[in-house]
């Protein structure tokens, strides 16, 4: 038991960076510290997608609302109702007679 007491002071005394394999030790270290970096900017960019892709969404649904709105707006304009109210405030009337087909025929 007292060499496994040893060995783990020796850990946290932090020998293992000045003994003989310190050169491995400090590999490691910086293996460790370059896989850090990796995962924190990984992180950050997907949370800029994340609020990217909430923010394209919201946009939609507001592109949807105003599809729609325009599309009931333009369904009331082309009513025939709504024609002839148009029509009828500028002077013009429906006339009473449908109108007639007039065909030209051209001899050679």
């Amino acid at each position: 038991m007292g060499r496994a007491t040893d060995e783990i002071k020796n850990i946290l005394r932090g020998k293992f960076f000045v003994g003989k394999d310190a050169f491995k030790s400090w590999m490691f270290v910086g293996f460790l510290f370059v896989l850090i970096i990796i995962v924190i900017t990984s992180s950050q960019r997907v949370d800029a997608k994340v609020h990217q892709i909430a923010k394209l969404n919201e946009e939609v649904n507001e592109l949807k609302s105003q599809f729609v709105d325009v599309r009931s707006r333009l369904q009331k304009v082309r009513l025939e109702s709504s024609l002839l109210e148009q029509l009828d405030s500028k002077g013009l009337k429906q006339p009473e007679k449908p109108p007639q087909k007039i065909k030209v025929i051209v001899e050679e």
